[in-house]
């Protein structure tokens, strides 16, 4: 059965733009499909669409392929975002691709087209794996082809994704998406060696507009777990934020990221419970499970505009407060407009048990964990 809508709909104390985003998910189980439409438009102060200049409404329907139940594999944990960005190199993996990435510094060794083996993801470079989903081979995040078919393994014809460190996000999926609707996001597989299907970049990996961080005041680790999209939409794209410490958002430009029909796309996380792993949170979870899909809070990022929108987004799949507070706040000597925040099971902000959303003018705002 289809869950009921996400919608948020934030008004700014003055008449400013802000976007309208809505998403449709229909949860259902291995090699089904399900719809998801993401619509992006603009309403002013008083409610009424409007077009900004230099902006345009756009609707972006999809039918992606349904997540397949994840499960965990008892794994040591992933390279935590704090690690990914304090500059620390690493071998890479058999990919042969070394270096982890400080926090916005730009990637310096390009990908290789047909050099490196279909089995393994290559890490380094801001790609990090993904490995303790127990229906996916390789550390990739998902992996499908044009028709919407599913694989264990990254096979020839098909396209593996792959997940960015904190901050970041992939630059490869292919410009002819399906004519059904799913999105269809990653490296190609071919002749057992992986391609690049956006020739447009030399890299796998690129930052985001840093505009958004995660900041924890709590003593627990918070597991943040971001949509694979353009790809299977699994929540498996991990961000740890530490207790007590920071993580860069991904913020993407909507203007210039991964589009479908002409329709912008920004970026989703799913939020556990503080405490709760990135292994068992970043999956597609289970009814009543608490985490991945049924987790308590869903943050939305993204740039429009020259703005960025920072949003806190209830999850109709779980109405429980989660075990912290979270808030939108502006850093020191930024422009940021509205107010939003998640305090003892309430929304504050916005239109209340819709959720609420900020606009950053300039500099940045801070999802403070407390």
């Amino acid at each position: 059965m289809r869950s009921s809508i996400i919608t948020l709909l934030a008004l700014a104390a003055t008449a400013l733009a802000v976007p309208l985003e809505q998403q449709q998910h229909q949860h259902k189980h291995q090699h089904q499909k399900r719809d998801v439409y993401t619509q992006i438009v603009y309403v002013d102060g008083d409610g009424k669409v409007t077009t900004p200049a230099g902006a345009s409404p756009t609707t972006t329907p999809t039918a992606t392929a349904s997540p397949t139940t994840l499960t965990t594999k008892t794994t040591s944990a992933p390279q935590s975002s704090a690690a990914q960005s304090s500059g620390s190199s690493s071998s890479g993996g058999s990919g042969g691709i070394s270096g982890d990435l400080s926090a916005f510094s730009d990637p310096s060794v390009e990908f290789e087209d047909g050099v490196h083996d279909c089995g393994s993801l290559p890490t380094g470079q801001g790609v990090i794996a993904v490995d303790w989903l127990s229906n996916l081979n390789g550390g990739f995040t998902s992996i499908m082809n044009l028709n919407g078919d599913t694989s264990t393994d990254c096979t020839d014809g098909f396209y593996c994704s792959y997940a960015c460190q904190a901050g970041m996000s992939k630059t490869q999926w292919p410009s002819n998406q399906p004519a059904s609707g799913i999105s269809v996001g990653g490296l190609l597989c071919k002749n057992g060696k992986l391609y690049r299907s956006n020739q447009d970049s030399k890299y796998l990996c690129s930052w985001g507009k840093e505009t958004a961080a995660f900041v924890s005041k709590i003593e627990k680790d918070v597991a943040i777990c971001r949509t694979d999209y353009p790809g299977s939409e699994n929540m498996n794209v991990p961000t740890l934020l530490k207790a007590g410490g920071t993580s860069p958002a991904s913020v993407v430009d909507s203007d210039n990221y991964f589009t479908w029909k002409g329709g912008r796309t920004s970026t989703q996380y799913y939020v556990n419970n503080a405490g709760v792993s990135i292994e068992d949170g970043c999956i597609w979870g289970t009814d009543g499970s608490g985490v991945g899909n049924w987790a308590p809070v869903v943050l939305g990022a993204g740039v429009t505009g020259g703005k960025t929108y920072l949003s806190l987004i209830p999850n109709p799949n779980n109405k429980d407060a989660p075990n912290y507070s979270i808030k939108i706040e502006g850093a020191d000597g930024s422009d940021v407009n509205g107010a939003c925040k998640y305090e003892n099971g309430q929304y504050v902000g916005g239109n209340g048990s819709d959720g609420c959303t900020v606009t950053v003018s300039s500099g940045k705002a801070n999802f403070i964990f407390y």
